[in-house]
């Protein structure tokens, strides 16, 4: 039975089920590693690049750990910081992240599929009604979509979404299902001084230097003489 790893922000946790294991384990947000994998070799064809994201936790001498490839360097870290925004209340639906073209309708479901395919469609037919778009350049948009194989890939999206809503439908530990229930707002759980000292440094230099890449800026509020050894 696969049961996906879960995180908690109201009580700053997140809930690991090792495979094989019996009962969950339950990680503090702030002890949580995370990581990103680039490797690259060398074949007769070229060069062959693979990226990962990665995020775990040491217990004793165990790392528990979930990796999973990703396209490119960017998506994995990405993928990070969508989860890491989530748990510090910088995000707080899907479609902040998810819908960026504003493809989903009051009424759709929160995840790409047929749906958003229709809608994209309607929108370029009224586009080149109200003369905001060219004939030509709807042209070219129905050429890609069927080079693209049409709706197909937005077929093997609901087809996935739908395994994994099956998956979602199996019993969860009780452990598991307790923690998952909310809490009342006086017992969420607070971010220590540190982090939320660091996230300040963090706000203030990428307000200073807005196109800076965020690791850069993590990167550098880690190394300030002022944190010493702490984590950023």
């Amino acid at each position: 039975t696969l049961i996906p790893t879960r995180f908690n922000r109201q009580r700053r946790e997140v809930c690991f089920m090792p495979s094989g294991a019996t009962e969950p384990l339950f990680v503090p947000w702030e002890s949580l590693s995370a990581w990103v994998i680039e490797a690259q070799g060398a074949t007769q064809y070229g060069i062959h690049r693979q990226y990962g994201m990665g995020i775990g936790y040491h217990h004793g001498e165990t790392l528990t750990s979930l990796e999973f490839q990703c396209a490119g360097l960017p998506l994995a870290i990405s993928h990070w910081e969508a989860i890491r925004g989530y748990m510090e209340y910088e995000v707080n639906d899907l479609k902040s992240i998810q819908d960026l073209q504003d493809l989903q309708g009051p009424d759709d479901p929160p995840h790409e599929g047929l749906h958003t395919f229709r809608n994209a469609r309607a929108r370029m037919h009224q586009q080149i009604r109200d003369g905001s778009r060219s004939r030509t350049s709807g042209f070219f948009w129905y050429l890609y979509h069927v080079m693209t194989l049409w709706t197909i890939p937005n077929r093997l999206v609901e087809w996935e979404v739908r395994r994994l809503e099956e998956i979602g439908k199996q019993a969860l530990p009780d452990a598991m299902r307790e923690w998952s229930e909310p809490l009342p707002k006086n017992q969420w759980a607070k971010p220590s001084e540190e982090l939320l000292r660091l996230s300040e440094q963090v706000r203030q230099l990428q307000k200073r230097q807005p196109r800076r890449p965020i690791t850069e800026i993590f990167a550098e509020v880690q190394r300030s003489p002022s944190n010493g050894k702490r984590r950023a």
